[in-house]
């Protein structure tokens, strides 16, 4: 009997040969597919890192005689806010 095999579904002749590589092609495919979703669980699954920094404040200031516009950012100045009257 031949090595060839006839496949029922297209009629098309194909080489044992073939097929494995294909098998091992799709095989290897699979692991690497699977390997990154296993990454991928893991990092969803962890807590978010919690930073020891607080968050930065914008500030302005609404008082008489404060300068129209200027934004502080943790009590720095850091720019204008253009086109602004008041705040």
């Amino acid at each position: 009997m031949s090595s060839l095999k006839l496949s029922r579904a297209t009629g098309a002749i194909a080489e044992p040969a073939l097929l494995e590589t294909l098998r091992q092609a799709a095989a290897a495919l699979l692991r690497k597919a699977s390997a990154l979703l296993g990454r991928l669980s893991r990092r969803l699954a962890q807590r978010p890192v919690r930073s020891t920094h607080p968050f930065a404040q914008l500030e302005f200031y609404a008082e008489a005689g404060a300068p129209e516009g200027a934004l502080y950012l943790n009590g720095e100045f850091v720019g204008w806010v253009r086109g602004v009257q008041r705040l």
